[in-house]
């Protein structure tokens, strides 16, 4: 019965086929946080070439490439050559991050931008450490728990809060690239949004994937007139093989390149945002809620520098993010619990056959979910350690059964540090409401340095709110809060309030072993994203399918209720033999969109991308393996 995802031949393109650098200034010396130990030298000017094509513009998506000199993975070529770019001139992981991640918002605007958040991980090869930067959105001051309901106590519409200022939380992205780059990186952060200004300005071919997710968001981008103008040609999407550009993004990026992320915080930048978050403009007919986002909310912004989650997996040490992201909690228990698996069957994950696999990785999954919904918020005392401990996972697999589906939803655990029995509560939480947007990348350079990143504008195409004469969406992330308690008498962890930040699911991950990094993975996705990670590390290190492989493979995702699973798992034997075992499966066309690093050794790397979803990925290294 197994469902073997087929091995792709490592792909590899000369090194005329990449663009080279264009070298970068670096920071005057103490003021970035890099020393030549950790990034080495820039290119000297006049060293640099540049492809004739410019910036991968004319390079085929490549789902895997393995060589030297660093790594890049993302889901769009040129945003991973601009990441290649700073590399190859002597730039570290972290300044390339923050490049392509800039790069993906002028190229990939529904998913990700100024406009959003993010979670930041961070290894730092000089001093051993995993860092994070929480760049998540915050609601403003004057948000209640009472924000989403109607004057009779009911949750206010979840399309209608979606696609109004109300959903619109203070943008932490800017600050995320700011502080990544004076805490980790080499590279003036004007410098690095260079290459994304450049993107905009030129334009893209608009592709497929470009114009359905266009297609799919015509009626609700046509509710404003500034979105409608930027996006949209005579009210329609794009069609495939024109050209778009943004010039309007690329002067908002020229306005922080120029003036500083105190633009958005308080500055020129700000005050257009807010203005536009508070009263949105609409086409004739239309009205939408406003917003309560204020300037003083934008100056009060700042990200938070915190402990990453840890646990051991296989004699692996993963790290992911913390409260407020229940991402490396809930891969952190997944992983967890299928070691437990393990030891209550005798059976190792990675003897079983595809479906026991598919099946133990399902309930563990929903398990996670269980415990995730009822205790992860941007709230104190949330039990992370116990969360993440074996010996909760190990009273949580007491209720496992090898030949038979647990029943959805299943009842959240007590973490509570007494695990000597099979204890469970008998009271559970639904799945509240989590968009699919983000986008996520990874980089790893040659002094060792490694970061996965995932960032995020909520749904695609976020609010559906464009600031006007900037050309950049607005989130909704504030509707990642719920409305009201998803379960009546189970206190909620993730109601909205004054300053706070909503749960995510987002979950960049990477993973060290005897305390070198060797893996970097995450996803977009919304609430899929966990699983989608958790997936991706267990076909890599258990199932032993190559990386690129790994991310192939038909999805899963099982959130304590119905479960999502792709159609060539769906319709497969190991479909059939999962449903016989009780689980209920829905079709989902698409799970995640991952991007991933193997680092095989020193200056080896191995960046994988996807094949074949949202049009596929791009992986690319600063000199490909002949």
């Amino acid at each position: 019965m197994t469902l073997a995802a087929p091995r792709l031949l490592l792909s590899c393109v000369t090194a005329a086929s990449l663009a080279a650098a264009v070298a970068l200034p670096a920071t005057a010396a103490g003021g970035g946080g890099g020393d030549g130990d950790r990034t080495g030298r820039a290119a000297a000017p006049g060293q640099a070439g540049r492809h004739p094509g410019g910036h991968g513009k004319d390079l085929p998506k490549v789902p895997v490439m393995r060589g030297s000199g660093g790594a890049v993975s993302s889901v769009d070529q040129q945003a991973s050559q601009v990441g290649i770019d700073v590399l190859r001139a002597g730039g570290n992981a972290a300044d390339a991050a923050v490049a392509t991640a800039a790069a993906l918002g002028a190229v990939e605007p529904y998913t990700s931008g100024i406009g959003g958040g993010g979670f930041f991980v961070h290894y730092d090869a000089k001093t051993g450490r995993v860092s994070t930067i929480d760049g998540r959105e915050t609601a403003p001051k004057s948000f209640t728990d009472k924000a989403f309901l109607n004057p009779d106590g009911t949750p206010v519409n979840f399309d209608k809060a979606v696609n109004s200022g109300l959903s619109v939380g203070a943008p932490g992205t800017p600050a995320t690239w700011a502080a990544a780059v004076d805490r980790f990186g080499t590279r003036r952060l004007g410098d690095l949004l260079k290459p994304a200004e450049r993107l905009a300005r030129e334009g893209i071919v608009v592709d497929q994937s470009f114009h359905d997710l266009t297609a799919e968001n015509e009626k609700r981008f046509a509710m404003f007139p500034e979105t409608a103008r930027v996006f949209l040609r005579d009210g329609k999407a794009p069609a495939v093989g024109t050209r778009w550009n943004n010039p309007d993004i690329a002067r908002a990026y020229r306005e922080v390149r120029t003036h500083g992320i105190a633009s958005l915080y308080g500055g020129k930048l700000g005050r257009a945002v807010v203005a536009e978050a508070s009263d949105p403009h609409t086409a004739p007919g239309v009205e939408v809620p406003r917003g309560q986002l204020t300037l003083g909310d934008l100056r009060a912004y700042d990200v938070v520098h915190r402990k990453p989650t840890h646990t051991t997996y296989r004699g692996l040490d993963v790290y992911g993010m913390p409260v407020p992201s229940s991402g490396g909690i809930a891969v952190g228990e997944i992983l967890n619990l299928l070691e437990s698996y393990d030891r209550r069957t005798g059976t190792s994950l990675s003897e079983v056959s595809n479906a026991e696999y598919l099946h133990r990785f399902s309930e563990a999954s929903a398990t996670a979910f269980a415990d995730r919904n009822r205790y992860v918020g941007d709230v104190s005392g949330v039990p992370t350690n116990e969360l993440l401990s074996q010996g909760f996972a190990n009273e949580r697999s007491c209720l496992f059964d090898a030949d038979k589906a647990q029943p959805r939803p299943i009842p959240f655990g007590q973490p509570d540090g007494d695990y000597s029995a099979c204890g469970t509560a008998k009271k559970t939480t639904g799945l509240p409401n989590d968009g699919r947007s983000t986008t996520s990348l990874s980089v790893a350079d040659r002094w060792g340095n490694v970061v996965a990143y995932t960032l995020t504008i909520e749904q695609y195409g976020g609010s559906g709110i464009t600031v006007p004469g900037y050309g950049f969406l607005l989130n909704n992330e504030l509707t990642d809060f719920n409305f009201a308690p998803v379960q009546p008498g189970v206190p909620d962890p993730n109601l909205p309030g004054p300053g706070k930040r909503p749960r995510s699911s987002m979950s960049p991950t990477i993973i060290l072993e005897d305390g070198t990094p060797i893996l970097s993975v995450g996803s977009p996705g919304g609430a899929t994203i966990i699983t989608t990670v958790a997936q991706v590390i267990t076909e890599h290190l258990d199932r032993d399918l190559a990386l690129v492989d790994a991310i192939a493979a038909p999805r899963l995702s099982s959130r304590n209720g119905t479960e999502d699973a792709e159609p060539a798992l769906l319709g497969s034997a190991d479909g059939s033999a999962l449903k016989a075992l009780g689980h209920q499966l829905r079709e989902s066309a698409v799970i995640g969109n991952a991007a991933a690093i193997r680092i095989n050794g020193r200056d080896d790397f191995e960046a994988a991308a996807e094949t074949t979803r949202r049009s596929g990925g791009s992986a690319m290294v600063v000199h490909p393996a002949r």
